[in-house]
């Protein structure tokens, strides 16, 4: 058969049907023949050539290589690629521009040869183009692959979004990172402009948004507080909006319901308040922290329907690592006002008792020797003031080092409010108590001052009064020379009302100090338990402050005010009861007993407390 077709034809004879393809496709033949053994893979190739249509309709390239990666035949994707009309019997790398190859096989044609097994891998065109190809041996009869079918696909769209989240991932690394030089020589102010940079930054250049606004919103009151503002107009930047689906624009609905928000045309949207002048949409999505809202990001376009569904995706995923950096610019602010509080804390409690106790002595000499020249009077007087300013400076410095106000302490002071600058004196022999009153009372805003014993205390009232009295007087049951009943008969005396609380040891009263003075007109709450439960001790204080408030403040009586004034006020008898019930309890009898024992003679022949 083929003698006699030679005598007519010239005859060009092949070993295999892919081989034939080959020839066909690049050649002109006047007919095929094929051998019997050939039949049934011809009838494929034959199939394949009839289904060409269906495979040129295909997104994807199909093409068949030799091994010298020659394309065989193709469904004309590539030719569409690469602008080049024939590329039957061209290299597959030269069709694409010699790509570059990026893994994970980077001999893939060679290796499905040479293993007879499929491969993958992805190729970078000079464009900025990336295809993805798969290549499978084509087998035929028992010998080794000479042939391959690739199949390349455009992942150009994919590849880039997927470098655009590891940019945006890498873009939300960087927000709010700080080298631990830069912490120690940047404010609070100067690391939240950093942060603002940063995003705008990465806004315009990675996401290329023009137009930004950011809202933080405060929890307290629901309002969302302008952060930062670009492209903006003034009248929308400083528009009050707070966390609500009404009347609040599509920001408040975000914040409120915490879901994205894809405006298409802000002039058919009911929700959108004017932001960016003609704006014609929007994208608005929330600020989110361990699955609750913290605040807003919105942008803005001039073009109608501007932003994309992968658009909303890339925001998204960026105000996640936004939230982040805004939460740890947070903790170190939080940080900073922990370590100037503990600082000051740890200051004022060294010096706070020093102070007390210069305190004591000065009101002491005040009171014991009466007649001093005015000279005299005058430095003791300002020996009180200046060391009660030690105190309020500390307390000053500490609050200009703090540089918020948004603390959880800070937060429980402003809850505490009627506490502030209010005078409270302590009464107890316990250095403990007295220590811990000031720890516990000052960081309300609290102003401080204590006393050993009964004696003490008078001096202290009755030398404060010039300036306004104190206000809470915590007074222990038993001091060392008198019962805490027989304190509030001698300052009732002095001031009325008296604003007198209690303390007792565990609840413990053996004298019944408590009993008889409330019939001695304790206030109402007059009564604490020691040691001090901070919730009680504030709750306690605050009503005897309100109480004195309602009542007009505590006032001191006119003669003694008077005598204070003039410096002829009579001295208390340190070491004398006041007049007790007979059913006074011995302890307290045996207490001030034994207190007298340990006092010593002054000059004057008056006992002095020893320290």
């Amino acid at each position: 058969m083929l003698d006699e077709l030679r005598d007519s034809f010239d005859v060009v004879q092949v070993q295999s049907p892919l081989r034939a393809l080959s020839r066909l496709t690049r050649e002109t033949f006047a007919g095929l023949y094929v051998g019997a053994e050939h039949l049934g893979d011809a009838f494929q190739i034959g199939k394949l050539l009839q289904n060409e249509r269906i495979l040129e309709g295909m997104p994807d390239g199909i093409v068949v290589l030799d091994s010298e990666n020659t394309i065989v035949w193709g469904n004309g994707r590539l030719s569409d690629w690469s602008d080049e009309k024939a590329v039957i019997g061209s290299n597959f790398y030269t069709v694409l521009g010699s790509p570059e190859i990026l893994g994970p096989d980077f001999c893939p044609f060679h290796t499905a040869l040479a293993t007879a097994r499929p491969s993958t891998s992805t190729l970078r065109s000079g464009d900025n183009r990336y295809f993805q190809v798969h290549a499978a041996p084509v087998f035929e009869g028992g010998e080794a692959p000479q042939h391959l079918i690739v199949t390349v696909r455009d992942v150009t769209t994919e590849m880039l979004q997927q470098q655009k989240l590891v940019a945006i991932h890498q873009a939300g690394v960087e927000l709010a990172d700080l080298m631990p030089d830069e912490l120690s020589v940047m404010s609070v102010e100067e690391r939240i402009e950093l942060l603002k940079k940063n995003i705008l930054h990465f806004t315009k250049d990675l996401l290329q948004f023009d137009v930004v606004e950011i809202r933080l919103l405060d929890g307290r009151t629901g309002k969302l507080a302008p952060l930062l503002a670009v492209g903006i107009i003034p009248e929308a930047a400083g528009r009050d909006l707070f966390a609500s689906p009404q009347n609040n624009g599509v920001t408040g609905f975000v914040a409120a319901t915490g879901k994205s928000y894809l405006c298409e045309d802000t002039a058919a949207d009911p929700l959108y308040l004017e932001g960016c002048k003609g704006a014609k949409s929007s994208l608005t999505v929330p600020l989110i922290l361990h699955d609750e809202v913290i605040g807003t990001f919105n942008v803005e376009s001039p073009e109608p329907r501007a932003f994309t569904e992968s658009d909303l995706q890339f925001l998204e995923i960026f105000t996640r690592d936004v939230a982040v950096a805004l939460n740890t610019l947070e903790l170190l602010r939080a940080e900073k006002v922990t370590t100037a509080q503990e600082s000051v804390e740890a200051i004022h409690s060294a010096v706070a008792l020093p102070v007390d106790d210069i305190l004591n002595d000065a009101v002491n000499v005040m009171e014991r020797y009466i007649g001093h020249e005015p000279e005299v009077v005058e430095r003791l007087q300002a020996i009180l003031r200046n060391a009660r300013d030690i105190k309020q400076l500390i307390q000053r410095v500490g609050q200009k080092m703090a540089p918020i106000q948004a603390h959880p302490q800070a937060d429980d002071a402003e809850a505490r409010a009627p506490l502030r600058g209010r005078r409270m004196l302590v009464v107890d022999a316990d250095e403990s108590v007295r220590s811990a009153a000031h720890n516990l009372l000052e960081r309300y805003g609290c102003i401080v001052e204590t006393a050993h014993d009964g004696g003490e205390a008078i001096y202290m009232v009755r030398n404060m009064a010039q300036e306004g009295n104190y206000e809470v007087i915590l007074v222990d049951i038993r001091l060392p020379d008198m019962s805490g009943y027989g304190l509030l008969l001698k300052l009732q005396e002095i001031m009325d009302p008296v604003p007198l609380v209690l303390m007792t040891g565990f609840g413990y009263d053996p004298g019944h100090s408590i009993v008889k003075a409330r019939q001695a007109k304790l206030p109402l709450y007059g009564e604490l338990c020691k040691p001090f439960r901070l919730d009680q001790l504030l709750d306690t204080v605050e009503r005897i402050v309100v109480g004195g408030d309602e009542l007009g403040g505590n006032k001191p009586k006119n003669e003694d005010a008077a005598q204070a004034e003039s410096g002829t006020a009579e001295k208390p008898a340190a070491q004398d009861n006041p007049p007790q019930p007979q059913q006074e309890a011995p302890q307290e009898k045996s207490a001030s007993d034994n207190n007298a024992q340990q006092s010593a003679p002054s000059p004057k022949g008056e006992p002095v407390r020893q320290r």
